[in-house]
């Protein structure tokens, strides 16, 4: 990608803009033609100076860095979009601290003028965000959601009529589409709180909308779970994109001197295994919750097991860059001779992935469509 390509052209100066982390040669923009329709429907009608800004899934920080002179909110469940943000802020000679982060399972304070959303990929987020939504927004604000076509079905302009209010679509314009809602009567919408049992753990788990497999035990985490070391010593342990916390809240159970790190860039999936932990009597156990890029916080050499199901998506985003990146993350933190156990689709090749960094990587189960695979640090 050439430098042109990480500029976005507006008529008040170019944006320069880059995802995280940030990598030479990433072949995505950090913004979509849905961040240009909400900027150009702002330039045709600027928001008045005091007007009272909330930003929703801004994934790279496009919208923080054209509206930070509105010292806007920006409220998303990403750690990743938060240091993206605040990177490209700081790159386009902007104060980070004019933007206020709110992390993604709080909800917004009133009152709200005006709300930017980039509609999520999972509708059950969108829905419980606009429901957290709604009682914020102040009397005559307007909302605005901007999507790509081909991600978003008309399920997603129902709920922005459902949980807002009335709603025009627009014509599709780049390959994206932008809705406008204003706040009406609106029935109330209950929270939603998708669970399920792990009854070979002893486990009842739930989470919050949005979160990796909220309402049912995922078939790569259930093939991992069959792996998991039964240990009587103080394991230094972590639950790398923890999720509801399935993995590590089940190697607790069968590790009862383990202490287990909890970490994920989702707020949501954070607090999910906070609250798993003390619903099934683990809070007095030695358990760390972190929202994090991955283990960049973690100090070296300093955990003896990983465990691992990593994604292969940042969004709407296919890409193959993340486990990697995890991978590299895993093997500085692992103390010599600790392993990572991963799981993932045969066709990912993590296999070799995890040879080229640890040097060697066992097979240490399968299935018709998965791969756990085991990796150790070397002396």
């Amino acid at each position: 990608m050439t430098g042109a390509d990480r500029e976005l052209v507006r008529s008040a100066g170019p944006l320069r803009l880059e995802r995280w982390p940030r990598r030479p040669d990433d072949p995505l923009r950090a913004w979509d033609a849905a961040d240009e329709l909400l900027l150009a429907r702002l330039d045709a009608e600027p928001p008045a100076p005091e007007t009272r800004v909330l930003l929703i899934n801004d994934a790279c920080g496009a919208l923080a860095c054209a509206l930070h002179a509105h010292r806007p909110t920006s409220w998303g469940d990403s750690e990743l979009a938060r240091l993206a943000a605040r990177a490209n802020l700081a790159a386009n000679g902007l104060d980070p601290s004019a933007v206020t982060f709110l992390p993604g399972d709080a909800a917004p304070a009133a009152p709200v003028d005006l709300a930017l959303i980039k509609i999520p990929k999972s509708l059950d987020l969108f829905a419980d965000q606009l429901r957290l939504l709604r009682p914020a927004l102040a009397p005559g604000a307007l909302v605005l959601a901007g999507s790509m076509v081909k991600h978003t079905s008309g399920r997603a302009y129902a709920l922005l009529e459902e949980r807002i209010g009335r709603t025009v679509t627009g014509r599709a314009a780049k390959k994206a589409r932008l809705a406008e809602a204003a706040p009406g009567p609106v029935a109330d919408a209950a929270p939603s709180q998708p669970g399920y049992r792990l009854a070979e753990f002893a486990l009842d788990l739930s989470a919050a909308p949005g979160v990796f497999a909220a309402d049912r035990l995922d078939i790569g985490t259930r093939a991992l779970l069959e792996h998991l070391p039964r240990r009587d010593d103080a394991l230094r342990a972590c639950d790398l994109g923890c999720g509801n916390g399935a993995l590590g809240l089940a190697l607790a159970r069968v590790c009862p001197q383990a202490a287990v790190l909890f970490t994920d860039e989702s707020d949501r999936a954070v607090a999910a295994a906070r609250a798993n932990a003390a619903a099934n009597g683990l809070a007095e156990r030695t358990l760390e919750f972190r929202v994090a890029d991955g283990l960049e916080p973690q100090p070296p050499a300093s955990l003896d097991l990983i465990l691992c199901n990593p994604p292969f998506h940042l969004g709407h985003a296919v890409e193959d860059l993340t486990a990697p990146r995890l991978f590299a993350q895993a093997e500085r933190c692992l103390r010599p001779g600790g392993a990572i156990l991963a799981v993932g689709n045969r066709h990912l090749g993590h296999h070799a992935k995890l040879a080229r960094i640890f040097g060697a990587c066992d097979v240490a189960g399968e299935t018709r469509k998965f791969q756990v695979l085991r990796a150790t640090k070397r002396g």
